[in-house]
């Protein structure tokens, strides 16, 4: 007779260092699969016990400790169900990236992972050794193999798992988000089934840490390859999957199948990443300095879907370029959001800090300098009302910007966070154009007049940049592919000449960007974790060509 295995996938967000609560949280989370769902086993994410990436933390002996004695609580408290956790292993003097079965007080299997990434935001081969023995364990006659995250990206893992007898394998996850990285898990999947023909279970961590943000979408396939089932995306929860065992091996029996991509899941993951830095940082809410045009337009509607709006602090700082334009179209947002919003005139403070400087500048011409100083006063305010507040500044810059240096130190890149980092300009519209089918928060005046600084008059972004479908194409492939100036020319048909100044631009501005505020990674190769660049640098683009 076929019988039935019930399996909750527990999509959790984990604290990195929260080591109390997070095994607060498994134990909670694993006595709910077993009372309301009567589920046979419970799988955690990579990691969970810890959070992931602990980073350095892992080189403290007492929070190897630690996170030891949380396994042993979890072993305690835990009875009816097999728990299936991630944790950091150490074992004859080294530490293992491992996963540990547990039920009724015993330890059924305990795996150390195989494959340690150390690529993009990657450094576990910084703490870890790798593993090198399958793990494979009974579950109600089921030979359920353990693996872990980056285990399912290469073909050894899984099929030595098979190998030794697995009719069902397991992947514990903290897969970090970037666009279209989903279908890029489940194609890796499939690949593996097609070599090793069994279901998988992939369960993934949610929430953000620092800059990275998981999405979470864990599934299950079949030994076909086929999805029957994908837990949401961005949604912390315990997801049921059922599947039949039968003479024939495993199937898992369909269910729900979400999706969440394209603009929505890049919305989702700037929310999901704003909301959670906030608050496990502690702060009261976030301030932002909202301009009237199209970044801080949005960064504003991101902050208010991720912390709602009575959180939220909108302050308009105009000067005497600021045009009423401006003025309006940023009251008029903050009014549709419902967010607290003040306006506070940086004309005179700009003015004494110009007669201040007026000896020591005499005889030189206006030049970007006192444009800077209104970046920079507009910086001071804002602190000072983080100060007082405890609500964090959210910096507006986007990735273009902050890949040329269009920005002001100490100025506009003044904040603790920085929602848009990673998001180039062009995709800034897209993502505000999204967030309007939700509701009409944005004016379109600012969806659709020239974007500027508004420092001098009639200034407009275009004097200083090239037009930014050619800016963002030409920074996409010398950013996030290491490409050429000749490539970069092939590809777009723009002039190695404005190449050749896009790129001095970014390697002349990286001083900028290693003082900027972390922010939220949406692509393979964000500023920040991904992408390190020495400030110090005689390295030159060969000027052949």
């Amino acid at each position: 007779m076929p019988r039935e295995l019930t399996i909750a996938l527990a999509q959790m967000n984990c604290l990195v260092g929260d080591i109390s609560g997070n095994v607060d949280k498994i134990i909670e989370l694993a006595a709910t699969a077993r009372r309301e769902h009567a589920a046979d086993l419970v799988v955690f994410p990579e990691l969970a016990i810890t959070g992931y990436p602990p980073e350095d933390l892992l080189l403290r002996p007492e929070f190897i400790e630690r996170s030891e004695a949380g396994l042993e609580r979890i072993r305690r408290a835990v009875g009816g169900i097999a728990v299936l956790v991630g944790f950091p292993h150490l074992h004859k003097g080294e530490l293992y990236n491992a996963a540990a079965v547990l039920r009724d007080g015993e330890t059924l299997a305990l795996y150390h992972k195989h494959l340690l990434p150390n690529y993009s935001v990657f450094d576990e081969k910084r703490y870890f050794r790798a593993g090198s023995r399958p793990a494979v364990f009974e579950l109600h006659g089921v030979q359920v193999g353990l693996t872990v995250c980056e285990d399912i990206w290469g073909p050894a893992p899984m099929a030595q798992a098979v190998r030794a007898g697995a009719q069902l394998v397991v992947n514990i996850n903290a897969s970090p988000f970037h666009v279209d990285k989903q279908a890029e898990r489940e194609a890796v999947i499939r690949e593996r089934i097609a070599v090793s023909p069994v279901p998988v279970v992939y369960v993934n961590m949610v929430g953000g840490q620092d800059e990275l943000v998981f999405d979470g979408g864990s599934l299950v396939m079949d030994a076909q390859g086929r999805i029957t089932q994908r837990a949401p995306a961005f949604e912390e929860g315990l997801y049921l999957t059922r599947l039949r065992v039968g003479r024939t091996g495993v199937e898992p029996l369909p269910d729900t199948v979400t999706e969440t991509d394209g603009l929505a899941g890049i919305y989702q993951a700037l929310v999901t990443g704003v909301r959670d830095y906030i608050d496990k940082n502690r702060f009261a809410g976030a301030i932002v300095g909202l301009s009237g045009g199209i970044d801080s337009a949005l960064t504003v509607a991101i902050a208010a879907d991720a912390l709602g709006p009575d959180r939220v602090h909108a302050v308009m700082m105009p000067s005497p370029y600021t045009s009423d334009m401006s003025l309006e179209d940023a009251r008029a947002e903050a009014e549709a959001l419902g967010v607290h919003y003040s306006t506070i005139s940086i004309a005179q403070t700009v003015d004494s800090i110009e007669r201040a400087l007026a000896d020591e500048f005499t005889g030189s011409t206006r030049d970007a300098t006192e444009e800077n100083i209104q970046a920079r006063v507009r910086g001071v305010l804002l602190m000072a009302l983080s100060n007082k507040t405890g609500k964090l500044v959210l910096t507006t810059g986007n990735k273009t910007e902050m890949a040329v240096g269009y920005a002001t130190l100490y100025g506009d890149m003044a904040g603790g966070f920085a929602v848009i980092k990673d998001v180039p300009k062009l995709l800034v519209y897209k993502l505000s154009h999204y967030r309007n089918t939700l509701s009409a928060v944005i004016p379109e005046r600012v969806l659709t007049r020239a974007p500027s600084a508004e420092l001098r008059p009639n200034q407009t972004d275009q004097d200083s940049l090239p037009p930014y479908d050619m800016l963002d194409a030409i920074l996409e492939l010398y950013i996030e592919q290491d490409r050429s100036a000749e490539d970069i020319a092939r590809a777009t048909g723009a002039s190695l000449k404005t190449i050749r100044e896009v790129i001095a631009m970014v390697t002349r501005n990286e001083y900028k960007r290693r003082q900027a505020a972390p922010g939220v990674r949406i692509s393979q190769r964000a500023f920040g974790r991904d992408r390190r660049y020495p400030i110090t640098s005689g390295f030159k683009e060969p000027r052949g060509g």
